[in-house]
């Protein structure tokens, strides 16, 4: 392997996050045998959301939250912490399979966001949220052509959205790589999503509920009109149960091909100097990605460090998860590299951490859900890396579909249709490296799409991030 990058040689191998002061103490593990109304898999923000969403909406309701390790410590607290609107993975992807109703989705996303918001107010959840709206940056001129397109679309759809040229651009965030940008001032809120996790968590336990962590969950049984939930040293019986495992090996065999695991990494710099973050200027401090296929997405924190991700999706042969992926210095090194073609001016700037983690993505790109066990358990899954703020929308539409209410959620064609699965191995393998590399040619192509991606379009399948 080549030298490291100059600026890796003193980064951390850990979660910038998850590496915080007020991380809390893991709670116990599940011993014996409880009953309870809902039982909870997964102590993510899915799994959160839906805890506290039951009992805010179903009051005396009794909860438990069953994790395998600790409450956050997987994508929820390793991600970029961009809280989106979207419930559609963005406006194109929206517009595309969901035309009919986007205006509802739309609506949805924006009360859902809002709702976010308005609960980290009301229970005092120390996250840092900043409404700070989104740029998406071009970095070629077929980019900036397709940003005119999403703008003038997005217009006729109610959004008050600003299509900006180069000059325009960089006296936002300055970088000689911009061609222009799409600036949207309100359909993004930046978070620390540790924090966001830590919190709900502390909130669920002040509603009353019971978290168990280090609790893995073994299997699934029905049982008399009910759902026993088996760990390895206790269960929990329940009228309900709401499945939050999002990229981890799925309980309900139904499930197996539905997702795959993908592992994305992330870089933090270490606090930029006045001199330094005036270089760039970015006082919106606007979460920001580029437009390429095989994306950039970054943003400023409280004490005005870089997070930069993305764009090296990665997906092991056999659907592997495994701590050892969460470390890829081939990566690291590959987006520190692109860090510095985007700010040539902080040359010299170190990072302080690295890692990665598994999301779990589908062929639609955005989160789908269903019931199983007569109606008794139901899943919320797919979300493809856009989940932070999406999770709250499905924790309620997981508790519609268990409780049987009629909602505006449950009649959308979004919630009520499935994606395609993905083939088994080693198809799944193959058709992921090949889309990978198209995706990566059609970025080196002024955006061409070739023969495989117009298939997958015309299909309505894909891979992504």
């Amino acid at each position: 392997m080549r030298e490291p990058h100059p600026s890796l040689a003193d980064t951390e191998a850990s979660v910038y996050w998850l590496d915080d002061p007020a991380r809390p103490e893991q709670l116990p593990s599940l011993g014996g045998d409880l009953s309870a109304d809902l039982v909870v898999v997964g102590g993510g923000y899915t799994g959160l959301w839906t805890a506290l969403r039951s009992v805010e909406r179903y009051p005396g309701s009794s909860v438990v939250v069953l994790d395998a390790g600790s409450c956050g410590d997987q994508a929820s607290g390793r991600n970029g912490g961009f809280v989106s609107a979207s419930l559609t993975h963005g406006f194109g992807n929206g517009i595309t399979r969901w035309p009919s109703e986007l205006e509802l989705l739309d609506r949805l996303g924006a009360d859902n966001l809002a709702a976010i918001g308005a609960t980290i107010e009301r229970y005092g959840i120390d996250c840092h949220w900043e409404t700070t709206g989104e740029l998406d940056v071009a970095l070629a001129p077929h980019q900036l052509a397709e940003l005119a397109e999403v703008a003038q679309s997005m217009r006729d759809h109610g959004h008050q959205v600003e299509l900006l040229d180069q000059e325009q651009t960089r006296r936002l965030v300055d970088s000689p790589a911009y061609v222009g940008g799409l600036l949207d001032r309100t359909g993004t809120a930046l978070v620390e999503p540790a924090r966001l996790a830590w919190g709900l968590r502390r909130a669920c336990l002040e509603q009353g509920v019971m978290i168990h962590e280090a609790s893995p969950v073994t299997r699934l049984e029905s049982s008399g009109g009910a759902v026993v939930v088996h760990t390895a040293h206790g269960s929990v019986r329940a009228g309900r149960v709401a499945l939050a495992t999002n990229a981890f090996p799925p309980l309900l065999r139904r499930l197996k091909l539905m997702t795959v695991p993908v592992y994305d990494y992330v870089l933090m710099t270490e606090p930029l100097t006045t001199e330094q973050l005036a270089s760039i200027g970015w006082s919106g401090r606007e979460g920001v990605g580029d437009s390429a296929n095989q994306f950039h997405y970054y943003r400023l924190t409280l004490d005005n460090r870089i997070l930069w991700g993305g764009y090296d999706a990665v997906y092991y042969f056999g659907s592997q998860i495994s701590r050892a992926r969460e470390q890829a210095m081939t990566t690291h090194q590959l987006l520190a590299q692109q860090f510095f073609e985007t700010f040539p001016q902080l040359e010299g700037l170190r990072f302080s951490h690295r890692w990665g983690g598994v999301i779990d993505t589908c062929t639609r790109f955005t989160a789908f859900f269903g019931t199983a066990h007569q109606g008794r358990v139901a899943y919320a899954t797919g979300y493809t890396g856009l989940g932070v703020g999406a999770t709250r929308f499905g924790a309620d539409v997981m508790l519609d579909l268990l409780h049987g209410e009629d909602t505006e959620r449950t009649r959308s064609q979004m919630v009520q249709e499935k994606p395609l699965p993905f083939p088994p191995e080693p198809f799944r393998y193959a058709g992921i490296t090949l889309t990978r590399h198209a995706l990566d040619q059609a970025d080196r192509n002024q955006g061409r799409r070739n023969l495989w991606l117009r298939t997958l379009d015309r299909m309505g399948l894909g891979f992504d991030s």
